[in-house]
């Protein structure tokens, strides 16, 4: 394989996926990926130009997702590393305190979002014989904290979906878990305040991430990592 690989990152709009979007094409990697702001992929689109690609996208809507896939496939072929990034977290609050409708964005957005990249792009990935899936996870998909109980109950499904992903997966492939840890983003602002600053900054995990991602094997299926 060349060492200019193809890496698919959603919710790149901010946060970690902005951060490990400009450290990997930094690095001399074709980055494609997709956020729901249109004006932020703009933006990235003159940090990170072409070959790049970046677009908005929301990953809950399985046509959406289906449509964008096929253009990708298309021009870039399957990536050699999806990073299944988007996420978001509800506002503090009991979970009997929390709408119906904030829920459901929670695990649509978590679950349901990781579900649909997988679907629209591991066939090609096995079709090709090689690939890596990281999902990004939490310390909150292998513990708990209070007010925070549908981020929870999403991050533990992202940890459950992976390891069974990982048993159904051919050789040449690999299915891995990613908790980054406690990182400075808008979503630990929302729960943390300024508490968060005390956190890295979403560039300095990048800069630990980048190579360990990089570093992903087959061998590495379905493992549970913490990148720090």
């Amino acid at each position: 394989m060349s060492d200019n690989r193809t890496i698919l990152i959603t919710g790149i709009t901010r946060g970690i996926g902005r951060a490990l979007a400009e450290r990997l094409g930094g690095m001399g990697h074709t980055i494609v990926g997709c956020g729901r702001s249109e004006p932020e992929i703009q933006t990235l689109r003159t940090v990170l130009a072409a070959p790049h690609r970046f677009d908005p996208l929301d990953v809950t809507v399985w046509t959406a997702v289906h449509a964008w896939s096929d253009e990708v496939l298309g021009a870039y072929g399957p990536p050699d590393l999806l990073v299944n990034n988007a996420g978001m977290i509800n506002r503090n609050a009991p979970l009997w305190e929390v709408s119906d409708k904030e829920f459901d964005a929670v695990i649509r957005t978590n679950v349901c979002g990781t579900a649909n990249l997988i679907r629209a792009f591991l066939p090609a990935m096995i079709g090709r014989g090689r690939g890596i899936v990281v999902n990004i996870s939490s310390g909150w998909g292998r513990s708990t904290a209070p007010e925070v109980a549908p981020y929870c109950a999403s991050k533990y499904a992202v940890e459950g979906l992976t390891e069974a992903l990982s048993q159904e997966l051919p050789p040449g492939l690999a299915a891995v878990a990613v908790n980054p840890g406690v990182i400075d983003t808008d979503m630990l602002r929302s729960c943390w305040g300024d508490g968060a600053a005390t956190c890295p900054s979403p560039d300095e995990w990048a800069g630990r991430a980048a190579p360990f991602l990089l570093a992903l094997t087959a061998g590495d299926n379905g493992r549970s990592e913490t990148v720090r």
